[in-house]
């Protein structure tokens, strides 16, 4: 079914008021979960809503909780989320990140016992639209297995980077979970009664699959570049634990905080300005993404794009057509 943006925020604001948050934090995490949705990153948009209620109906996430900063290093902060919401922990910190960069050229917030942030994009679209570049990825609890193992034991820590982009009113993104495709792609997949494009993991007898139930089933989603996936995924887990002063997969735990409760989030913002003139900044992102864009296209690939750019198509389609939102999802908010 199609609604439009004030409709789809507007039930999503009821939502989150009704279960006790407070009405400035529930605007916000509305509004967020909107524009994801918007953007058609509908499995940590309005797919996420019925979950992240359920946190807060079981005590996981604090809705009155604030962020507090512990430890002011000068270009480094380290804040402590009180598990709050994640969407207002994680702009907090973007915020903080950001006047860091404007004193010092760069500023990291290491932002620990937080929450699930939904979408990690978000954040680097927010600091690239004020002219920011960003690194940012948090852990996660274990929902992955290592290269060669059956149990989960890593976090599936996803990992952002953004800059602005050719235009004033254009960024480059990139927003990736650590597996082959994240839980979130599977769900949606699996909706819209589909197969994945490519194998993403095994089923429950250890064969390769592009099954998405199955992978969701076992929990045996494949790690992105086998080994290599494998081992970036470790990396960011301990560097978003010991650079917050907080904990990763070995100490989270799904069952008792729901997903990424009291998780650790890493945001780099850096001010470009510092190294490069905007006009030459603009002019080479141009010339790079001119450049891939140029290669000719492969049978199954058929066009080019360079990060940022997937949203475009989302935008048309739902400013034409209202923001697509499947039937069940829809039912399940109006029902809580």
């Amino acid at each position: 079914m199609r609604v439009s943006f004030e409709e789809l925020k507007a039930e999503i604001k009821r939502v989150f008021v009704k279960n006790g948050m407070p009405e400035d934090k529930a605007d916000i995490c509305a509004q967020i979960h909107t524009e994801s949705t918007y953007d058609g990153i509908y499995s940590h948009g309005v797919n996420r809503v019925t979950r992240f209620v359920d946190y807060l109906q079981k005590g996981w996430v604090d809705p009155n909780a604030e962020p507090v900063v512990e430890k002011d290093c000068g270009a480094i902060q380290v804040i402590n989320g009180n598990l709050g919401p994640g969407i207002t922990n994680a702009l907090f910190a973007a915020d903080h990140a950001m006047a860091m960069a404007d004193k010092y050229g760069i500023g990291m917030a290491a932002l620990k016992n937080t929450t699930h942030w939904m979408r990690g994009g978000t954040y680097g679209k927010y600091v690239a639209q004020k002219g920011y570049a960003a690194i940012m990825w948090t852990n996660t609890e274990a929902c992955m297995p290592p290269w060669g193992a059956k149990e989960t034991r890593l976090g599936n820590n996803p990992y952002v980077m953004a800059c602005p982009g050719q235009t004033e009113d254009s960024i480059c993104l990139m927003d990736m979970a650590m597996s082959q495709y994240a839980y979130g792609k599977l769900q949606v997949t699996r909706l819209a009664g589909k197969k994945l494009p490519f194998p993403g993991g095994f089923d429950k007898d250890g064969n390769v699959t592009d099954d998405p139930g199955a992978i969701e089933e076992s929990m045996r989603i494949m790690p992105m570049g086998y080994w290599k996936g494998s081992a970036f995924a470790f990396m960011l887990d301990i560097l978003g634990s010991i650079l917050s002063d907080g904990v990763g997969a070995v100490d989270l735990n799904a069952a008792t905080k729901g997903s990424c409760g009291g998780c650790s989030q890493i945001m780099i913002v850096i001010d470009p300005s510092r190294t490069m003139e905007a006009d030459k900044m603009r002019e080479t992102i141009r010339r790079a993404a001119e450049y891939i864009k140029s290669a000719e296209p492969d049978e199954r690939g058929g066009s080019i794009h360079a990060p940022g750019e997937g949203s475009e198509r989302f935008h048309a389609e739902h400013d034409k057509l209202g923001i697509f939102v499947d039937d069940n999802v829809w039912a399940e908010i109006k029902a809580l």
